[in-house]
């Protein structure tokens, strides 16, 4: 049954943006040299809707798109949006395999793609027996197969958005997979209206900002929120390999007030820029990981007046939930980071309610008072709020082991992160539950563990391990040097003599050092652990 609330389209935004402000910037594509204003982006998605409509697409329609980040994927995207049809968006850098399966799980009524995607869809078989339609986003390489230039050129009046309700489902999105398999999230149009109300009231963006748009989805938001999209020159897959010219000139040159980037690029880019201020910066944003406070003060030297860096905390199924800022961390969360308490990622944000349950493998269908851990307990992380997505596309089993359901109807969704809630209500991460090392006296949590050793000078990063059965595991520390270190023995010692001195510590008896660790796709942020693990294992005695 359909809810009387009032009608939503995350389109709509665009369109209100596009009367308000027709003239201004919206996006900058800087690798084609080509700039759009907000009515100019509008008309063009609504020429590609209505062309999308000629073609087939209809309502409630999955439709894949793998394209690159430039004017034909916003294009499509709010296209589907305005038609009530579901874009699934997957990352390319999930490789063959993976694309492959997230495909066949979404099981897309429309493929629009790029050239090599058609053409690997053909060669691989991907969503065989569920592809209807295929669109070719640039020159046609097979006869006989439309174009989306093609639908821009129908003469057809453009198509205005169709009337959604928030409970609508507006797109699939796949998780990064850093922790178990990819799943998509269904994300409905009241979700994404949260969202950007969200980030609006907790960040104080105003229309007419600039934003530098370093993460393809993030920059979905910034024609809802008025602000002008920069999308660089970089390979969105690999934001920890960019270059430092590529992200600190456009901007100088476009006066960029917002930066939204992963801990990998912010981490790059602070490394080439000594001497450098970016004093049009107003805010920086960061997630898809915790941020090392190393990171945010090399990255806050760069910023000017009242900037701050906020690293909001959240998952592809909730964001944002809480946020902390560069000055709060730097002046005292980090401080207990080095001892073991975790990384506070600060409180919730208005209208999010997070709370904290024992900490279980098993599904919990209903939510009940008895869960809540004790008062300052490590437990799993549960939120709710109008952000929080309800289901994932196909995958019963995942939605029974993350959906919590409550005595009010609503749905509750278990982050399968560890933490506690402080004095003041600020909560802090301490890992993920799947991540967690058990020991015969008991579980580590990652996040406390190896926060004492990165704030080590000689240590980049750093990752805890168990090796062997759950309940006797054997916890091992795996360290990333910063550059120019090299491991020793003296080192390993100087380690464990540091992890002696705290109690989620003083049980590590093996450090072991990696020249790189394995981090996830999308942020290339995220370590690997279960992989590491394995590492781990073959160089044990």
């Amino acid at each position: 049954m359909k809810s009387a609330a009032t009608p939503v389209n995350i389109a709509q935004r665009l369109s209100e943006m596009a009367r308000a402000r027709p003239d201004a910037p919206a996006m900058v594509f800087l690798a084609g040299g080509r700039t759009m204003s907000f009515r100019e982006l509008d008309e063009d998605c609504g020429r590609v809707a209505r062309g999308l409509a000629s073609f087939g697409v209809r309502r409630g329609m999955r439709a894949a798109v793998l394209v690159k980040p430039g004017p034909d994927f916003f294009a499509l995207a709010f296209a589907l949006f305005r038609l009530g049809a579901v874009p699934v968006l997957i990352d390319p850098g999930l490789g063959r395999e993976g694309l492959g399966r997230c495909l066949e799980e979404a099981a897309p009524e429309v493929f629009i793609a790029i050239p090599t995607a058609h053409a690997a869809r053909l060669l691989f078989g991907w969503a065989k027996d569920s592809v209807k339609l295929t669109l070719m986003a640039g020159p046609s390489v097979s006869p006989g197969m439309t174009t989306l230039e093609e639908l821009r050129r129908r003469d057809a009046e453009p198509l205005a958005p169709v009337e959604t309700a928030p409970e609508d489902p507006a797109a699939v999105l796949f998780t990064s997979g850093s922790t178990g398999a990819p799943k998509g999230v269904v994300y409905s149009h009241g979700n994404f209206s949260a969202q950007v109300d969200l980030l609006r009231a907790r960040f104080g963006i105003e229309p007419g900002e600039v934003d530098l748009a370093t993460f393809p989805l993030f920059a979905l938001f910034d024609p809802a929120l008025g602000m002008t999209a920069v999308i660089p020159e970089m390979d969105f897959t690999q934001p920890g390999s960019v270059l430092s010219a590529n992200i600190l000139g456009p901007i100088r040159r476009y006066g960029v007030t917002n930066l939204f980037g992963s801990p990998a690029l912010l981490d790059r880019v602070s490394r080439g820029a000594a001497g450098v201020r970016l004093p049009s910066l107003k805010r920086v944003l960061s997630a898809g990981a915790p941020v090392s406070p190393k990171i945010l003060k090399r990255f806050s030297s760069l910023l000017t007046g009242d900037a701050q860096i906020h690293t909001p905390y959240g998952a592809t199924e909730a964001l944002p939930v809480c946020s902390i800022s560069s000055r709060e961390v730097l002046g005292e969360t980090a401080a207990d980071a080095a001892k073991g308490r975790g990384t506070c990622v600060g409180r919730p944000l208005d209208g999010v309610e997070l709370s904290v349950i024992s900490i279980t493998d098993a599904a919990v269908p209903e939510w009940s008072e008895a869960l809540r851990a004790a008062a300052g307990a490590v437990g799993e992380f549960v939120v709710r709020g109008p952000q929080v997505t309800l289901s994932y596309h196909g995958r019963p089993d995942a939605d029974a082991a993350a959906k919590i359901r409550f005595p009010d109807g609503s749905i509750g969704h278990r982050m399968g992160d560890l933490g506690r809630l402080d004095a003041s209500g600020r909560a802090w991460f301490c890992g993920r539950k799947s991540q967690r090392v058990e020991t015969v006296k008991g579980p580590l949590f990652t996040d406390c563990v190896e926060g004492i050793f990165n704030a080590h000078p000689r240590v980049r990063r750093s990752a805890l391990v168990g090796v062997g059965v759950p309940g006797a595991q054997r916890p091992v520390l795996i360290v990333e040097l910063e550059e120019g270190n090299k491991p020793s023995k003296a080192l390993s010692d100087e380690l464990l003599e540091l992890g002696a001195r705290y109690p989620d510590s003083k049980c590590l008896e093996t450090v072991l050092f990696h020249a790189s660790l394995p981090v996830d796709v999308r942020h290339n942020a995220k370590i690997r652990r279960e992989v590491l693990a394995g590492w781990a294992a073959s160089r044990l005695p």
